[in-house]
């Protein structure tokens, strides 16, 4: 790895406006006080702005480059045949399409686990307990790597009944689709580590390490890509399973970058192996307070997107190829709600950590604002040019049509998408992952798979349902998280590691006063 990357890396200890600012009232957080909503004195609003876009550019940055290297993955996997055969192509695409959901739901646990992760690790960087922060990512650490061994052994063994569950058809697709999905799940284990070391770091406000080690990942991923999918340079011509191949090789680089990183530290977080990795009850129960509703909601969208997919499925190949196409664009526009939320989710659980319930309100209002910006530009690039972006993956001129009619959609989509992924960030950086577990069941569970199935079956229109039923999911979710917001319930929330915080904070203080001659005040 480079010098100058690895020196820019071991430098990254970010300083925020709350490091100057003294701990709130307790009162606030219980609700007993109203929370001001103008800034502290000496606080100016510029300084708010610069921290978020400080947290935000390198998770932009980060995401933005995975889902390139995403798009490029599968516009290379369209290719397959080329123009002379698209539609082995867009069979490829199909069978690519049918393993994300069951990947997605087997990465439920720890994805909700990192949840946690990241509102403990920011809460106790909010009261500066280093100590504590880093027994949180061990916790995380371990939970994570004996989830996933189960995990992958599952996946491996189950590989082709889910891909045939989720709608596969055709043979030859089903036998792509199960190469593609074992691949995935064999590797599966450094994937979720990494990410739960992802989500350690930007408890802190690093986002900048998983930023670099992300966009080296993925350079080695579409590098492969090139020589196992297309037998390039005297590599097997592999086809699909080389794709997914890439993508573990490119995984696998990144977890022994970020491994390293987190051994080395990064100035408040350092894993001392020394410590080991014994079962803390205090520090897991936090984390799967937060982590069950997590995965409760993780899971209920994954069961909602399945009955999705499947439906969408019944319509055959080039459509479900299309919707695979349009759902790999519309993320790109996900990868600018989601490094906002990182910036809202590590601000509010310093902030709350700090009894600042002003600071967190401060931080996520501005958070929506930068959002919104970058919202309507990609809203702008989807309407005018569409069907140049679908016309990368596959040169079906009825995939290019209809694509290019569903892009508009999503660019109606931006600013509710966008805005929504902030404050659902938001919120589950104050632990509040309860209330989005609820919305999630409503919205993605019944909302969307009912109308997409009264529209697809019961009417003439095709692909357009899904996507009319995803808009008014998009819709009623954006309106819910934004009313749970402002209902302000998410300064109430209250861990169990609290008390052990408070517990210490008094003892320190007694002490204090004790060895300066004082006499400590009886409690009443």
């Amino acid at each position: 790895m480079p010098a100058i990357a690895m020196a820019a890396l071991s430098s990254n200890r970010l300083r925020t406006v709350l490091d100057r600012l003294p701990e709130g009232d307790p009162q606030l957080l219980a609700g007993d006080l109203k929370v001001s909503k103008h800034l502290p004195e000496g606080v100016a609003s510029k300084e708010l702005y610069s921290d978020i876009i400080r947290i935000a550019w390198p998770s932009f940055v980060e995401l933005i480059l995975t889902q390139l290297a995403s798009m490029v993955d599968l516009m290379m996997v369209g290719s397959i045949g080329g123009e002379a055969n698209p539609t082995l192509g867009a069979q490829a695409l199909t069978a690519v399409g049918l393993t994300t959901q069951p990947k997605f739901l087997l990465m439920t646990a720890f994805m909700a686990m990192n949840t946690g992760v990241t509102a403990l690790v920011a809460r106790y960087k909010g009261i500066g307990d280093r100590e504590k922060a880093n027994l949180v990512v061990r916790q995380g650490l371990m939970f994570t790597f004996f989830t996933t061994i189960i995990l992958s052994i599952l996946g491996v063994i189950f590989a082709r009944p889910m891909v045939i569950f989720m709608g596969s058809t055709e043979e030859h697709v089903t036998v792509w689709a199960t190469q593609y999905l074992q691949i995935q799940m064999a590797g599966f284990i450094t994937m979720a580590l990494t990410s739960t070391i992802t989500a350690s770091l930007r408890g802190v406000g690093d986002s900048r390490s998983s930023m670099i080690y992300n966009l080296i990942a993925n350079l080695v991923n579409v590098c492969f890509n090139w020589l196992l999918i297309y037998g390039n340079l005297g590599f097997p011509e592999m086809d699909v399973a080389g794709a997914s191949l890439a993508t573990v090789i490119g995984q696998f680089v990144a977890f022994i970058i970020a491994l390293y990183l987190l051994l080395k530290g990064n100035g408040f977080l350092k894993l001392e192996l020394r410590r080991g990795f014994k079962p803390d009850r205090t520090t897991l129960s936090d984390m799967l307070g937060i982590g069950i509703p997590a995965m409760v909601e993780q899971l209920l969208m994954r069961a909602g997107m399945i009955i999705f997919s499947k439906t969408v499925a019944s319509l055959g190949t080039t459509a479900y190829a299309t919707h695979q196409v349009c759902m790999n664009i519309q993320a790109l526009s996900f990868m600018t709600g989601q490094a906002f939320a990182v910036s809202a989710t590590t601000l509010m659980g310093q902030s709350l950590g700090k009894r600042r319930p002003d600071m967190a309100q401060a931080y996520c209002s501005r958070t929506r604002r930068i959002g919104m910006i970058c919202a309507v530009v990609l809203a702008l690039v989807f309407i005018f040019f569409g069907g140049n972006l679908v016309g990368l993956y596959n040169k079906d001129p009825e995939i290019i049509r209809v694509g290019a009619h569903i892009l508009l959609i999503v660019a109606v989509l931006q600013p509710l998408q966008t805005s929504q992924f902030i404050i659902a960030g938001g919120l589950r950086g104050a632990g509040d992952t309860r209330a989005t577990a609820v919305i999630t069941f409503i919205t993605v569970l019944l909302v969307r798979p009912v109308i997409a199935y009264v529209l697809i079956n019961g009417t003439s229109i095709g692909l357009y349902g899904a996507w009319i039923a995803m808009a008014c999911d998009q819709l009623l979710r954006s309106t819910l998280v934004l009313l749970r917001y402002q209902s302000g319930k998410w300064k109430n929330i209250r861990l169990k590691s609290d008390a052990a915080v408070k517990a210490a904070a008094v003892e320190e203080e007694l002490s204090a006063e004790m060895e300066a001659g004082a006499e400590p005040e009886p409690e009443i």
